[in-house]
Order: C-alpha cells, then sequence, then structure tokens
C-alpha cells in the first residue's frame, strides 16, 4: 500500500514547493502584505517553531532538531499506513507524509517554515500557515474522521 501514499504524498510535496517558490520568488519580491479579501492576505513569515510558532527556538541546530522530529513522524505514519486498505487512511497519510516533508526541506533550506496564507476577522488573524500545513491539517481530520466513523471493512 506504500505506492497511493507516496503518490499522494508526492503531490502534496509538489504543490506545497511550487507555491513557495512562486511566493518567494515571484510574489514576494519585495515582502509585503498583499491583500486579497477583506479576510485573507498573502504575506511571508517564516516560522521557526512548530504549529503557531510555538517553541520557536533561534538555535542554529533548531531546524535540523524539528527536521529530524518530522522525519520520524513522517516515517512512523508510513509504517503504520502501509497496513492500511482503506481509502481514508491511505488519502490521509499521504497528505500528512507530503505535508511533513515538506516543512522538513523548508527548515532545511530557509533554516525555518515559508507561511503565506493570512486569514483575518475583525482584527484577529490566524497565524499565517501554508499549503504543507494544510496537507497535514486535512489529513489529521481523516483520520479522526476515520477513527469515529468510518467502516471497519476494507475496501479490497
Amino acid at each position: 500500500m506504500l505506492r497511493p501514499i507516496l503518490g499522494i504524498a508526492l503531490v502534496v510535496l509538489i504543490l506545497d514547493q511550487v507555491s513557495k517558490w512562486v511566493i518567494l520568488l515571484q510574489v514576494m519580491t519585495p515582502p509585503r502584505v498583499i491583500e486579497v479579501t477583506g479576510f485573507f492576505n498573502l504575506v511571508l513569515a517564516y516560522n521557526r517553531g512548530v504549529s503557531f510558532g510555538l517553541f520557536t527556538n533561534d538555535s542554529p541546530n533548531g531546524p535540523y532538531i524539528l527536521a529530524g522530529i518530522a522525519l520520524i513522524i513522517a516515517i512512523g505514519v508510513l509504517l503504520w499506513a502501509r497496513t492500511q486498505t482503506r481509502f481514508l487512511p491511505i488519502l490521509a497519510a499521504g497528505m500528512i507524509v507530503g505535508g511533513a516533508v515538506g516543512n522538513l526541506i523548508d527548515r532545511l533550506v530557509h533554516g525555518a517554515v515559508v507561511d503565506f496564507l493570512d486569514f483575518h476577522l475583525a482584527g484577529f488573524h490566524w497565524p499565517a500557515f501554508n499549503v504543507a500545513d494544510c496537507g497535514i491539517v486535512v489529513g489529521v481530520g481523516f483520520l479522526l474522521y476515520d477513527a469515529l466513523f468510518g467502516g471497519k471493512g476494507s475496501t479490497k
């Protein structure tokens, strides 16, 4: 079952890296806030921590430690998912692995995760995020949905 998981992961990874390339080299030169709608901006932010900037660390080893953790998580998800036969867990695992690897690449290349999607409402801003983060969050959501409501049968 690794082939479909890796295929989905590759799609998420490519979408993530291409979107970041466009933002860094085409859109945010120079960096600025681009208002797209009344509730959504494009921005350029570098997240040196984990989710929502938690555990931000400016240590020179910080990106490598967090990249290593992401790699361990991606391998763990792959090991678990290779035994899955149902569509939703396979899709979820691919999305999570693709997102984790996308952010891992950022940490190794940029020393931080590149975030650029900025949603806000009534003066409150959600922390900026990227396509890899979307893959991870949606993948985890699919796993939760499957755990709560999914069938136990196989698609085979």
